[in-house]
């Protein structure tokens, strides 16, 4: 059986790690990059069926970047095959800044299918895995 492909982006190591734990220990294959740009190059080579994305990054917003490219309406964007790919966004800007968000609220302009508050409860990130995936 075909293992799901999931990428990984997150500026940290340590997560980068504990993510591929968790994933490959239940079954996915597990891509990682440590940028966004690093990541979009990988997620065209690997061609995902899901992606986990941080948002701060290079930048504070550099997840919210790299999903609006992911999820571009453009025909000709050189990312538009991989616009219906889920987005699991992690973030602590919460915690930095005060903001918060949810997909339910905040779905129409930040194009992602879920969030995931750092620090990362491994169970509540599997489950949200499981429910994105294509059985």
């Amino acid at each position: 059986m075909k293992k799901p492909k999931i990428v990984t982006i997150d500026d940290d190591p340590d997560i980068l790690q504990v993510l591929r734990i968790a994933l490959e220990a239940n079954h996915y294959e597990v891509h990682a990059a440590s940028s966004g740009a690093e990541g979009l190059r990988v997620i065209k080579q690997v061609q995902p069926d899901l992606i986990i994305l941080d948002v701060m990054m290079d930048t504070v917003t550099e997840g919210f970047h790299v999903s609006y490219e992911l999820r571009s309406q453009d025909p000709k964007s050189e990312y538009h095959e991989f616009s219906k790919i889920p987005i699991i966004m992690l973030t602590s800007i919460s915690q930095k800044t005060g903001m918060k968000f949810s997909p339910e609220k905040d779905g129409e302009y930040l194009p992602i299918d879920e969030f995931v508050e750092k620090p990362i409860r491994i169970e509540s990130l599997l489950e949200k895995v499981k429910k994105l995936l294509p059985k």
